[in-house]
């Protein structure tokens, strides 16, 4: 049996009498296959699985698009049952902010960069809700998916910096057969904007491995059809590019969708 939760009354009362290791993983909804490749590893490891849907006002700007944000409860439940899930917690805004909240948690400067450069206060945003989250939910294990890589990135630091103790785990970006990264938005695409929305992955895998320059260029000539957001190589923390493991990161939109994805390269 799943549990539904949806108060901090309710979390407190599931969490009581339990022993053992807890995961959590962290939903705005709207689930897919990527996101049940996160409760599926985490299910196989811990003790009991929580995972966490709610849509969290803080990190979107005025002009993005919390109210477009799709919601599929009913649907995001199948999928939890079916990967074994023990409880959900779905709370309402009220209950994650009973008043709103006038402290926020510090991205620092890996926040400034990339997205957070494109999206102010989007990381404060987020980091404010996981640190609740993981508050809230006593999580010794939380699994964040590395389609986000940035966010993986600053939610690690902030872990980290704040002695959190809760081991994170990134798992590797899920994709469909043509390459495209699963994401919640892809609904909104057209079928010629998702054609033309390949060219994400096109550019990531365009040069798996080279001088940062080739890198670049050959992702570069791939992303020609796409308003393009940034393309940007880096080593593994977000920091500057040296020889070794680095990561390329794109952020493009596609009509009026707009998309992130990454991946691993190495840099000669």
């Amino acid at each position: 049996m799943t549990a539904v939760i949806r108060t901090r009354g309710e979390l407190a009362s599931f969490l009581g009498p339990l022993s053992g290791e807890t995961g959590v993983v962290m939903t705005m909804g709207a689930l897919h296959s990527g996101h049940a490749s996160l409760l599926r590893l985490a299910r196989s490891r811990v003790d009991r699985l929580i995972a966490t849907i709610f849509v969290n006002p803080l990190q979107f700007g005025p002009t993005e698009d919390l109210d477009r944000y799709p919601r599929t409860l009913d649907a995001d439940l199948e999928i939890c049952r079916a990967e074994g899930v023990d409880a959900v917690f779905t709370p309402t805004v009220d209950v994650i902010y009973p008043v709103t909240p006038s402290v926020r948690i510090d991205p620092g400067p890996t926040g400034a960069i990339l997205d957070g450069a494109s999206r102010p206060g989007h990381f404060a945003g987020m980091l404010t809700v996981v640190h609740k989250l993981l508050r809230l939910t006593s999580a010794d294990v939380a699994y964040f998916g590395e389609k986000d890589y940035q966010q993986l990135t600053l939610i690690r630091q902030m872990v980290r910096d704040l002695d959190m103790g809760t081991e994170i785990v990134g798992v590797p970006t899920v994709r469909e057969p043509d390459g495209l990264a699963l994401s919640s938005r892809n609904r909104f695409l057209s079928p010629a904007e998702r054609e033309r929305a390949l060219a994400l992955s096109r550019a990531l895998h365009a040069c798996p491995a080279g001088t940062a320059e080739e890198i670049l260029a050959a992702a570069g000539n791939e992303l020609k059809g796409v308003d393009l957001d940034y393309l940007a190589l880096t080593d593994p923390l977000l920091g500057p590019v040296v020889p070794g493991p680095a990561r390329l990161l794109v952020a493009a939109r596609v009509g009026t969708t707009r998309l992130i994805d990454n991946a691993p390269v190495e840099v000669h």
